[in-house]
Order: structure tokens, then sequence, then C-alpha cells
């Protein structure tokens, strides 16, 4: 069979998977019946060498699973994570989430069910093996630190060659395929200020330090940061996504609470833009004599795709006659990384865009859903990868 009917003869069952795990999302780090699930899948092929709890610590309480088959080299590696996020589902599908506020707004259970997909189709052909595949099951990439880290800490990467990764993506159409050498996806931190001042009467606002006033020409000077003291060939994207203060309209509050996020591919970039936000939220409540508490997250670092590996991917989509762009980097974070900052690998995109199955509402909102011919694409594309890494072939 061709890697075309192979999967094709897989899409039934992926569905299935996918839309059991669709009904029963469970949010970044909770997900114990979702682990249970990929688990008794897994142990139904003896073949496979399972390890269980990987990236298990006393800071978190959720858990990976690796399984591999076949020995030596090359040995590569393919990764789908499976966490949900906490919205509430509003489609009218009978796959919807039975758990109330908890949702796969973001494609996991699709990655997974592609993944689940492949470790039938390689140990199906398991006599075709010409060294090890892996298969890295991750949890919590929703919330930072991410599950990934945890999971490198825990050694999930020893012994292997490369990884491979992939994300559907609603904004794509269809079976189109994404990739790019170099940066693709930036690392994503967040700040929370909390600006002290001094309230009372709005009738004297003399009398008083006013946050808000603070806050209102702290936030025009960390959006100045971007356009004015980094260079305009350097990606970066200062976001405020929440201002809180005060209760009533008479009233000057004694604190504001500023929230957002800070995006950027470079290590110097990032870097830099945590000192410009020291100093400004420094100097600029200062001199209204306010105080300021500023707490910075750094998040994952950039997805930065290995030259060789993302010409796999491309020239992988092209054999198989699929569509393919080179994509553009986006400001979205994606803990992926952690793999491939300690081996060569790199990450695509398949496209479930589809204006006709309603598939094309933005991930992380409360309308997303998948094509789901989309893993039939994803599921050719990790077989022709594995066949051009010279570690399996089709029959």
């Amino acid at each position: 069979m061709s890697i075309k009917d192979i999967a094709s003869s897989k899409l039934p069952e992926m569905v299935t998977n996918r839309r059991h795990m669709h009904m029963h999302p469970e949010v970044s780090f909770k997900e114990k019946e979702t682990y249970q699930f990929i688990l008794g899948k897994l142990k139904q092929h003896p073949e496979l060498n399972i390890r269980e709890n990987v990236g298990k610590n006393d800071v978190n309480e959720g858990a990976g699973i690796v399984a591999s088959i076949g020995t030596g080299s090359p040995h590569i590696a393919v990764r789908a994570d499976f966490d949900a996020l906490p919205i509430q589902d509003q489609k009218d599908v009978p796959y919807k989430s039975q758990n109330p506020g908890v949702m796969h707004a973001c494609g996991h259970d699709g990655h997974t069910s592609t993944l689940l997909a492949l470790v039938d189709t390689v140990v199906a052909n398991k006599a075709n093996l010409s060294g090890t595949v892996s298969f890295i099951f991750q949890y919590g990439e929703e919330v930072q630190p991410g599950g990934a880290k945890s999971m490198v800490e825990d050694n999930v990467l020893d012994g292997i060659d490369k990884v491979y990764g992939q994300h559907y993506w609603s904004q794509f159409d269809t079976h189109e395929v994404q990739t790019k050498a170099g940066a693709m996806i930036a690392s994503p931190d967040g700040f929370y200020i909390t600006l002290q001042g001094s309230g009372g009467h709005a009738a004297y606002p003399e009398r008083t330090v006013d946050p808000i006033v603070i806050a209102a020409e702290l936030i025009t000077n960390l959006q100045t940061a971007v356009s004015r003291q980094i260079s305009p060939i350097d990606n970066a994207v200062v976001t405020v996504g929440s201002v809180n203060g005060g209760d009533a309209f008479n009233v000057i509050p004694d604190t504001v609470s500023i929230t957002g996020t800070v995006r950027t591919f470079k290590q110097e970039v990032k870097e830099k833009i945590y000192e410009i936000f020291k100093e400004e939220v420094e100097y600029t409540t200062k001199k209204r004599g306010g105080t300021a508490d500023l707490q910075y997250s750094f998040g994952y670092p950039a997805v930065i795709n290995h030259e060789e590996e993302a010409q796999v991917i491309e020239d992988a989509a092209k054999d198989l006659g699929l569509p393919f762009k080179e994509a553009d980097p986006l400001m979205i974070g994606e803990d992926f990384s952690y793999f491939i900052l300690d081996k060569p690998g790199a990450f695509f995109y398949t496209g479930t865009g589809n204006e006709d199955k309603k598939t094309t509402p933005a991930h992380h909102t409360d309308m997303f859903d998948i094509d789901e011919d989309a893993m039939e694409t994803a599921l050719m594309m990790f077989m022709k990868i594995l066949e051009k890494e010279s570690v399996i072939r089709w029959m």
C-alpha cells in the first residue's frame, strides 16, 4: 500500500480517537484521563518500549509518555501534545466537550490522534524498520513552564537523533503544509505590574498619587519601546492585555494592575526589552510619586527550525503532492522549542481551515474546530519524513 492508501485507511480511527478526546478534554497538568487513554492505546502494542510519567516532578501533576520501537540509528522522534484549554465549547456538534468550561480549542486532540495512528502504522511495518522511532506524548503545552522542558530535563531525548512536530492551523487551507528554516514561532513572555499610588476623592487629584495616570503614561512608554528602542528588523510585539483599577467614577484608587505579553525571536531582543521594562516601570512610577512591583515571566524559547530538517519537511510535502508554502513567522508560543534546543529538528503547520465545514475560527476561541480530513495529511507527512530520514520503508 502507498503512504496515501495507508493514511486514508487510518482516518476513521483517527476521527474516532480525536472526537473521544474532544468530548473529554482536560486542562494543562491535569490530564489524568487523557494520559490513561493514550497509555491504553499504546499498551495494545507489546512491541513498544513504553516509558511512563516522563517529566513528572514536585512542581506539577502532569506527566508525559514516550514509546519507542526499533533499535539503533537513525533514531527519529515525533511529538504531539494533549492538553486542553479553560474555554466553554460553544459548537453545536455531536462531539462537543462534555467537561464544562474545558475545551480542545487548539487542536491538541488532533495532534494526539494523529500520533497514535502513526504508532499503529509504524508497528504494523516494524519489519521494515532500519533504526528507531520514538513517539513523544507531551502534557501541559498551554501553560508555562510547559511540559516539554520537564520532559527534556527527564532525559526524554536520550539517544534520539532528530525531533519533528506539527500543529494543525485553522487559518491555513486544509491540507496546506507550511514551515521554514530559522525563526518560526516567537518566544512568549508575560509581565504583571502593580502600581501603588495614594487614592482619594476625584475632586481633589492634587492630594493623591493617581495610579491610573501613571498606568496611562507607562502603557504608552512601554508600547513605544518596540517602535523606538528596538530595530524594526527585529520582530517584537508588546501587548497590554488587561488594566484593572478603581471601582467608582468619583474615587481615585490606590492601585492599578497591568498585565500583558512580549513576543520576540532573538534572545538579545528578549533581554533588551526586559531591561527597558525595568527602567520604564521604575522611572515613570517614581517621577509621579508612586511605587511599582514588576513581575516578568520569561516564556518558552522561540521555535527556531534547523535548516536541514525544515528542508526534509518541505521535500516531504512536495513529494506527496501537497500544497506547500514557506511559513511566515508567527507571534504565538510553542514549547516544542525545548526539544530542538537539544536536538536537530523542525516544526510545521498543517492547514485545517475549511469554510464549508466551519473550521476557520481562530485558535483559543469557543467555536474552534478542525477539518478532520487534515489528519490524513499530517499522518502522510510524518510517514514521509520517517521514510526520508531512512528509518523505515513503506510497503
